[in-house]
């Protein structure tokens, strides 16, 4: 089989692909050189050292995010994917960050650290701790001689000059404040007197707030008992610490102003929740009132010489109305007593007598002759059915003339093919019965 055979295209994208996947982005330190920046905002430079160099591009949405303007010699760290520009051939770099080269070593190490803690569950929202709802003496973790601390304890005093403060002394910047800053943590869980710890100290750069950025720092505030509230820097400044504090501040004053409760605003409370009482008050008040009102009225009704009043005219009414009703009840007897009297004056009792008996004599003699008349009317319908009957009987038709054929078994004989030669028959006529013998079928 040949070796394939590419154009001059097909090679430079070959090779691009190649560099792409196989070695992907890349982290890379060197000085910055021929440095152009077109009308299109895209950045174009080239990175060497003592002893090579290479072409690099960073685009305009890529170089927005660079907090720094970049020149000719400086040192830099970039991160970058390996490409290739297929047009000349020529191998290049696309940048996408870029730090000044110490704090860009440092962000390195952070974005490290941040990803082992991460995956490690120290940042998980469900472990972190409530902040109590209110503190009576608050923990700073802090430089005693920093602005920071100041800043908090003006707000402190301001707001609530009753909270009580205890402040653990410690570095904040240099090589040995991270473990100054650990010791703390641990003597105020130790010791046990506070409610919440606020941890952090003023603004300033990558390298000053660095020991923030430590893994036993970050470990110390993840281990404590405590709620520890991060407090570093500006609201722009992100460290570790504030990722494993269970809150975290923008700054150290706002960190003051979530220990603290506005006197100002708890007093307004105050006064809110005692005007509500007193309208609690005095709804309760008026219907306890009322309520006792509806009582005294109920007592007073149900008081026994009241109810003895009540019953005594009751009783009067009741008497009254069945006085009433026997007078009604005795007029209307009355009056028909006089209706009957005049009845029976009008119509003596012998006569009423003698009427009722000339009446139930005409309706005996109607009664008779229905009685007559329905019997011969059923006897004539009598007749007539015994008639029907009559001739309807097989005898009447044995006796005109006809017979009946019968087998040995006695069954009547109605179709040739119920006889066979030489069975024994019996023929039964008005007068009496024929036994014969069949010698012979003819079919008409």
């Amino acid at each position: 089989m040949s070796d394939p055979i590419y154009s001059v295209s097909q090679l430079n994208q070959t090779v691009r692909l190649m560099l792409e996947n196989q070695l992907g982005q890349v982290w890379l330190t060197g000085e910055i050189s021929n440095f152009t920046q077109p009308v299109s905002g895209h950045w174009y430079l080239t990175l060497k050292d003592e002893n090579a160099q290479v072409r690099c591009a960073m685009f305009r949405m890529k170089n927005m995010r660079v907090s720094f303007r970049p020149q000719n010699g400086t040192q830099v760290l970039v991160r970058a994917s390996v490409s290739l520009y297929e047009p000349r051939g020529d191998y290049q770099l696309i940048i996408e960050s870029m730090h000044p080269a110490g704090e860009g070593l440092l962000q390195q190490q952070f974005d490290a650290l941040k990803m082992k803690l991460a995956a490690e569950g120290l940042f998980a929202q469900h472990l972190k701790k409530s902040l109590p709802h209110f503190c009576q003496t608050v923990g700073i973790v802090t430089s005693q001689t920093g602005a920071a601390l100041q800043d908090i304890l003006q707000i402190l005093r301001r707001r609530d000059p009753s909270l009580k403060v205890v402040i653990y002394p410690t570095a904040v910047q240099g090589k040995e404040a991270s473990a100054e800053i650990v010791q703390m943590i641990e003597l105020a869980n130790s010791r046990q007197e506070v409610d919440v710890l606020i941890v952090g100290r003023g603004g300033g750069s990558l390298e000053d707030l660095w020991c923030f950025n430590e893994e036993k720092v970050a470990r110390a505030i993840f281990h404590s008992q405590l709620p520890i509230i991060s407090a570093v820097g500006h609201e722009t400044d992100v460290t570790i610490a504030d990722f494993v504090a269970d809150v975290r501040a923008p700054t150290p004053s706002a960190a003051a102003e979530l220990v603290s409760r506005d006197q100002q605003a708890l007093l307004q409370q105050l006064l809110y929740q005692r005007q509500r009482l007193d309208m609690a008050l005095d709804r309760v008040f008026k219907y306890k009132y009322e309520s006792l009102q509806r009582l005294n009225l109920r007592l007073h009704n149900q008081h026994p010489q009241k109810q003895l009043a009540i019953q005594k005219q009751l009783i009067q009414q009741l008497t009254q109305r069945l006085h009433w009703s026997m007078q009604r009840v005795l007029q209307h007897k009355q009056t028909q007593l006089s209706g009957l009297s005049r009845r029976v004056e009008k119509n003596p009792l012998p006569l009423r007598l003698q009427k009722q008996q000339q009446d139930f004599a005409q309706l005996e003699i109607r009664l008779n002759s229905a009685l007559k008349q329905c019997v011969t009317f059923k006897q004539h319908q009598l007749a007539a059915l015994c008639s029907q009957l009559d001739n309807l009987s097989p005898l009447s038709v044995l006796a005109r003339g006809y017979s009946i054929a019968q087998n040995a078994q006695g069954v009547a004989i109605t179709q040739l093919k119920q006889v066979s030669v030489g069975e024994r028959l019996i023929t039964r006529l008005a007068e009496g019965e024929i036994v014969s013998q069949v010698t012979e079928l003819k079919a008409f």
